[in-house]
């Protein structure tokens, strides 16, 4: 079993903590993926792309068919962009559960799919926030969640880890360094233990399903802070599109509250679930709308 760690050379977010992770020892020139160079370093492989990573469709699938390993999780490295410009670095997991056929897909990802949630992503990010804090990054970087969203399509548990906002702070090796640390320590390549695996640290098996809020998640993330928690996909109040059924076109099922929600919900809770085995996978609400229709929901769970 291995993790794939997922880098590209057409973003320097991406490419930066990837060169600054193979300047730490241990790594070995690994096998090629369709001409991509990729590196070994334990149970860890290291891929080079040159494409965008949103639309590297099913590449745990393509490494274990060109290599014969096995894919246990997988982190990309990438990328954050925001309107606000503010610098930060991110963690989320991927999937585009809201979305129905047919509508366009900017980011990759495919209609109602998520990928399972990797289950580092809650104590990746706090391993990533005391790292910020050791090399002075904060307040200027703000370390944060991000609710699930875009691509690329994949079965394995995943999820991104980003540089944001702007090509200033892409570029910036401070904060390259702190995320190939936080995979460094993450993955267990120093001399400390992995972080964030859940079979072996499963003892407290509760695992968090966010819903609602806003794309940063902040009461979520509040929950996040505290030491053994898990988290799995969180879902802003943005995807869970309802339709009010008084403006419905058909008088049929006029009280029944339609749109993409219900489905969102269920895809991200069945993912959440098989990301974590063995685990109880409880609802933690940031809306008034949701608490409204949770209960319909958690029925055709």
């Amino acid at each position: 079993m291995v993790t794939l760690v997922v880098a590209t050379s057409a973003d320097p977010a991406s490419i930066g903590p990837a060169s600054s992770l193979l300047a730490m020892p241990g790594w070995h020139p690994g096998p090629s993926l369709q001409d991509a160079a990729s590196y070994t370093n334990k149970e860890v492989r290291l891929i080079k792309l040159d494409k965008r990573l949103v639309v590297e469709n099913h590449l745990d699938k393509r490494w274990e068919e060109a290599t014969g390993e096995t894919v246990d999780d997988v982190v990309f490295l990438s990328k954050h962009v925001a309107s606000s410009n503010r610098p930060a670095l991110t963690i989320h997991p991927i999937g585009t559960p809201h979305l129905r056929e047919g509508e366009a897909l900017t980011a990759g990802g495919k209609p109602g799919w998520a990928a399972p949630p990797n289950p580092r992503i809650g104590p990746w990010f706090r391993l990533l926030k005391n790292i910020a804090n050791s090399h002075n990054l904060v307040p200027e970087f703000e370390v944060t969640l991000e609710a699930t969203h875009h691509g690329p399509e994949i079965n394995s548990p995943t999820m991104f880890v980003e540089i944001g906002s702007t090509e200033e702070y892409w570029k910036r090796q401070d904060a390259a360094q702190a995320i190939a640390l936080l995979v460094w320590e993450g993955l267990g390549l120093g001399e400390r233990i992995a972080v964030g695996n859940w079979s072996r640290d499963n003892d407290r098996n509760k695992i968090l399903l966010g819903i609602g809020g806003g794309h940063y998640v902040p009461r979520h993330m509040d929950i996040v802070r505290k030491d053994g928690v898990w988290i799995g996909h969180m879902l802003p109040g943005y995807s869970l599109l309802m339709e009010d059924p008084r403006e419905a076109k058909s008088p049929t099922n006029s009280t029944v509250v339609g749109g993409t929600w219900r489905e969102t919900i269920r895809v991200a809770f069945e993912t959440t679930k098989l990301a974590f085995p063995g685990g109880e996978v409880l609802a933690h609400l940031d809306n008034k709308l949701v608490n409204l229709y949770i209960t319909l929901t958690f029925h055709i769970c």
